[in-house]
């Protein structure tokens, strides 16, 4: 499938089948984030994959409102980084974020981008709080995000090239 296309199809995905993914997808979307463009290759980010039920189950506490998808997942992928590694430690996992999630969608796979940082978990700590009691987050790490992952239960129309809006775009010449 071209990149436009992929663009075009990509839609956040909050419903699952059950159906596992395959050991083989799982794989590719991670290799996409891990080669993702970074500051001076700094590569200051960690991946943790969560494939554990029990887990999985639990994680929607760590946000008010908007991770309920984490109970149905197959698995998910946390991403945290260091930011003494690098100064634009938020942009580069923004980066890892956006190739899984593309990759996902190019394999057919479901996800749905959680944002970790400067959230709120159901029990008021941070959302960091909450998932470095629950699964660890490595020493001097901080936390980005979580891309759920699962096969999609729902399906969402491709994006119309003619809805996408030009007065967001400002052109110098």
């Amino acid at each position: 499938m071209a990149l436009f296309d992929v663009l075009k199809k990509r839609h956040s995905i909050r419903k699952y089948t059950g159906e596992k993914v395959s050991r083989e997808n799982l794989e590719k979307i991670i290799q996409a984030g891990l080669l993702s463009a970074s500051s001076r290759s700094l590569r200051p980010w960690q991946l943790t994959v969560i494939t554990n039920k029990e887990i999985l189950r639990a994680m929607p506490g760590c946000r008010t409102g908007g991770a309920n998808m984490l109970a149905g997942a197959d698995a998910c992928i946390m991403v945290t980084a260091d930011p003494e590694v690098c100064d634009v430690w938020i942009e580069d996992c923004s980066i890892v974020m956006s190739n899984m999630h593309l990759m996902a969608e190019s394999l057919g796979v479901g996800s749905c981008w959680i944002q970790g940082r400067l959230r709120t978990a159901e029990d008021g700590r941070s959302t960091e709080e909450y998932l470095a009691e629950l699964v660890g987050i490595p020493e001097g790490h901080r936390l980005e995000a979580i891309l759920s992952i699962g096969m999609p239960a729902e399906n969402k129309p491709e994006t119309n090239i003619d809805d996408l809006r030009y007065d967001k775009v400002r052109t110098v010449e």
